[in-house]
């Protein structure tokens, strides 16, 4: 059967009632997942939210944005509470939970992009901060599954890595701090092997069994051959727009063994279940890929969703469920 997810963020600032409607929603044979509310501020962000994971390496936050410091200060240790709180609420409302639960973090090249030096630079422009970053990610993200799986013990853990980034990093678009150039690009090969070391936190990890993995990026460029290569389980993207020759690279990705979670809902509350439902069948179909396998597909708004009222979120969440319904009628038949 098809199933229903949701990329990780939503509106508001009440991680109790996020976690209750996910639940509610998501529970009962889909794909919940343990909520991002960057509403909240300073550490509640993606890029503060991953920073406060990394092992041995320290961030506070400066006017131009998170940075590498000697120690933590103010806004560091407002980023553990704030997880530590999610975390002490996942474990009640997933309390007897049995069945897949998806974790997501923003993945080590967007990280990079968003993390500056002491000096002033993004990690991203020094060889060696990279590789410092990647294996402090690596080792926080061990952590971090490890504590959820004991809270949650009845759960499949699913690691979600965002990289909306990725494209940018690869192409050299990013700028330098003083804004006259532009950053080198990073070779692809080196990228699949900073993604491929991350995810090994969830593939290799001794305190848990391994847990599935997904990579998202919901930037037109996401480079599915690059990620194909990295071994990850699946890929999540926005499919509201894809040209033919991008559906023929999906079903090459799909024919290798990586399953698609298909972004078929805008993040602005417009999409219908109808119109989300025969975008992905046509586009499955005219790739080559059988309607058999629509059951295969986990449906979820294109992107993240703060910026839709709750209400607004839980009707996106619902009609990916409708949506995940729709396909699995439509191979049936």
């Amino acid at each position: 059967m098809a199933r229903a997810t949701g990329i990780g963020s939503l509106p508001g600032t009440d991680i109790r009632e996020a976690l209750k409607g996910v639940r509610d929603i998501l529970g009962d044979g889909h794909l919940p997942y343990l909520p991002e509310l960057p509403t909240r501020g300073p550490g509640a962000d993606m890029i503060g939210r991953a920073a406060g994971l990394l092992v041995d390496l320290h961030v506070d936050l400066q006017p131009s944005g998170w940075r590498f410091v000697e120690r933590g200060g103010h806004d560091a240790s407002r980023t553990k509470a704030l997880l530590r709180q999610d975390l002490d609420e996942l474990a009640e409302a997933f309390d007897g939970y049995e069945g897949d639960l998806k974790v997501q973090c923003t993945g080590p090249w967007t990280l990079a992009a968003g993390v500056e030096l002491q000096r002033g630079e993004k990690a991203l422009a020094d060889p060696g901060a990279l590789r410092d970053l990647v294996g402090s990610l690596a080792e926080g993200l061990r952590v971090h599954l490890a504590d959820i799986a004991r809270l949650v013990p009845g759960a499949s853990l699913v690691l979600q890595l965002d990289e909306p980034s990725l494209p940018a990093v690869l192409a050299g678009h990013l700028p330098t701090a003083s804004g006259y150039g532009h950053l080198r690009p990073v070779d692809p090969l080196a990228a699949m092997n900073g993604l491929r070391d991350v995810l090994a936190a969830a593939t290799d990890n001794p305190a848990i069994e391994a847990a599935a993995t997904v990579v998202h990026c919901c930037d037109p460029g996401i480079p599915l051959p690059l990620l194909r290569a990295t071994g990850v389980g699946a890929v999540a993207l926005d499919v509201t727009a894809l040209t033919p020759q991008r559906w023929e690279s999906i079903a090459a990705t799909v024919e290798d063994g990586v399953a698609l979670y298909a972004g078929c809902l805008p993040t602005d509350g417009s999409g219908t279940v109808r119109a989300a439902t025969d975008l992905v069948t046509r586009g499955w179909h005219d790739a080559g890929l059988s309607t058999k396998s629509l059951t295969d597909i986990t449906a979820s708004p294109a992107c993240g969703l703060p910026g839709l009222t709750p209400e607004g979120a839980w009707r996106v969440q619902r009609a990916a469920v409708a949506v995940a319904a729709e396909w699995s009628e439509r191979a049936e038949s």
